[in-house]
């Protein structure tokens, strides 16, 4: 069951991609009112895993921005390639943690090389810190700590 659904969602998402380019960049209006679709009761039990991909693409990939578009010149999103979109699958399949080097060793290291280049990249100095977080919310709540760090520091 597993390799004929992952092999299901790899078609799915090749498919979506390779039609980017040639498809209107807005989502098909009568695509957006067919999510409804989506909204019904509760499930009394499991859904089959193949019919959750068929729903998620037949319903949902008409009904997306096409962001990912050469025509698409919208906010500074998107931009996945499919190197990065390959590479987010197999994150995803390994599952990880990152926190400790002990319990996550691979995504442990990536995370500090990753850091290292982006501390070159920006040009900071040597033995700067940093951190990846969780998202956007932590980003802005960091931010806030760190400034409010250096206000005191300044002020004594």
């Amino acid at each position: 069951m597993l390799r004929p659904l992952l092999d299901d969602a790899a078609r799915r998402a090749a498919e979506f991609l390779e039609r980017q380019a040639d498809r209107p960049v807005r989502p098909d209006p009568d695509a957006v009112k067919g999510l409804a679709a989506w909204d019904t009761p509760l499930p009394e039990g499991p859904t089959d895993p193949h019919e959750v991909l068929r729903l998620l693409d037949e319903i949902g990939s008409p009904a997306t921005m096409a962001m990912g578009s050469p025509r698409f010149f919208g906010f500074v999103i998107g931009g996945a390639l499919p190197v990065t979109v390959a590479a987010n699958w197999l994150a995803t399949a390994w599952d990880q943690n990152t926190g400790l080097f002990a319990a996550t060793p691979g995504t442990s290291e990536l995370e500090r090389i990753s850091l290292g280049w982006l501390i070159d990249l920006l040009g900071l100095p040597q033995g700067c810190g940093a951190g990846f977080v969780t998202g956007a919310t932590v980003a802005n709540f960091t931010a806030l700590a760190a400034a409010r760090h250096a206000v005191l520091e300044r002020a004594g």
